[in-house]
């Protein structure tokens, strides 16, 4: 049992990890915008605010020993032409904000959902897909979400902490199907999917076994 501090547990992603967390037994503390809107499991602390303040992540932090961010840079919609809702570099802005903090309070371990491609995984793609893929940002909204995604990557690799970066594929709401794949970029051809409540399970597997420290594996749900 760990106590966690979660950050953006009331997103699709994080709500799942709020309620899998909780299950397991650990002393969860959630950093949300509005404690009255979010319907948490028992025994899950709520703390009004937001990552961009780091006032309010000193606050969420004390007494926690390991950090889970289910943050992203949010459309109106799932659309990539949809509007871009959040700041830019909303998420690269509370990473910084979490590892000083972590740094204050000898916080040493975080866990961060990023995108397949992000950071140094654009190089492995293939050519054809890149080529695609990088049409489409340039016509979309997507290019806010990728800089984002490749500010928190940058950031965590020049610090110190224990951290991992969870590069989930395309992200989908069905149910939970088993315990999901996970290998470094280019060492297994991965699946097209990850169901959120599996990376739910993978993000807080990572913490309790303290693996995949310090790498970026991509994780998918198995084939068939």
């Amino acid at each position: 049992m760990a106590n966690l501090l979660i950050l953006g547990g009331t997103g699709r992603t994080g709500i799942h990890v709020l309620h899998q967390a909780a299950e397991r037994g650990h002393l969860v503390r959630a950093l949300v915008r509005n404690p009255d809107t979010v319907q948490a499991p028992a025994g899950v602390e709520l703390i009004q605010g937001t990552p961009a303040s780091i006032d309010d992540l000193r606050k969420a932090a004390q007494g926690t020993q390991a950090v889970i961010s289910a943050l992203n840079n949010s459309r109106a919609s799932d659309n990539p032409w949809a509007k871009p809702v959040s700041p830019p570099m909303f998420m690269t802005d509370a990473t910084r904000n979490t590892l000083t903090v972590m740094g204050e309070q000898n916080i040493r371990r975080i866990v961060v959902t990023s995108t397949q491609g992000a950071g140094d995984d654009w190089a492995r793609i293939n050519p054809v897909i890149k080529a695609l893929t990088k049409a489409l940002i340039k016509v979309s909204h997507l290019k806010a979400s990728f800089d984002d995604h490749h500010g928190v990557d940058q950031l965590l690799r020049t610090s110190d902490v224990d951290w991992t970066l969870a590069r989930a594929v395309a992200l989908t709401d069905k149910p939970m199907s088993g315990p999901p794949r996970a290998a470094e970029a280019g060492s297994e051809r991965p699946g097209a999917q990850i169901n959120r409540a599996d990376l739910a399970r993978f993000l807080l597997d990572t913490v309790e076994q303290d693996t995949w420290i310090r790498k970026t594996p991509l994780v998918w749900n198995a084939r068939g």
